[in-house]
């Protein structure tokens, strides 16, 4: 059973930076596709970013150029470096693992538990 932990949320004021980590276990890492969705009060989930097996990544536009996803295959972990922050990025931040590569939410079928991301103005 694949189980994904996130850590590394936080209070932050405009312009600060924020890294989360997801570190997952159960799973050949190195082969699974992860994502990193956000979800503000009264608004829908949102695809941030993904870091795809073989390395390639994805950004929505409201984060690229301030967030770099990474992973290290042998921690079993992936990271989502947010620099720039803005009060819009305020969210709880979800990691979430699909067997191939997935841009709904509905398609991960592994999802961690959250971490509350707060950017004070």
């Amino acid at each position: 059973q694949v189980h994904l932990v996130e850590s590394g949320g936080g209070l932050v004021q405009a312009g600060g930076s924020l890294r989360l980590s997801c570190a997952a276990s159960g799973l050949p890492f190195s082969t699974y596709n992860m994502g990193w969705f956000r979800q503000a009060p009264g608004k829908e989930r949102e695809f941030v970013a993904a870091s795809w097996s073989g390395d390639s990544t994805w950004y929505a536009a409201s984060v690229k150029g301030r967030f770099t996803v990474s992973r290290d295959n042998a921690k079993n972990t992936v990271y989502l470096q947010m620099n720039g922050l803005k009060p819009e990025d305020t969210a709880v931040y979800y990691c979430a693992g699909a067997w191939t590569r997935a841009f709904r939410s509905a398609d991960f079928g592994s999802w961690g538990q959250g971490t509350q991301v707060t950017v004070s103005s």
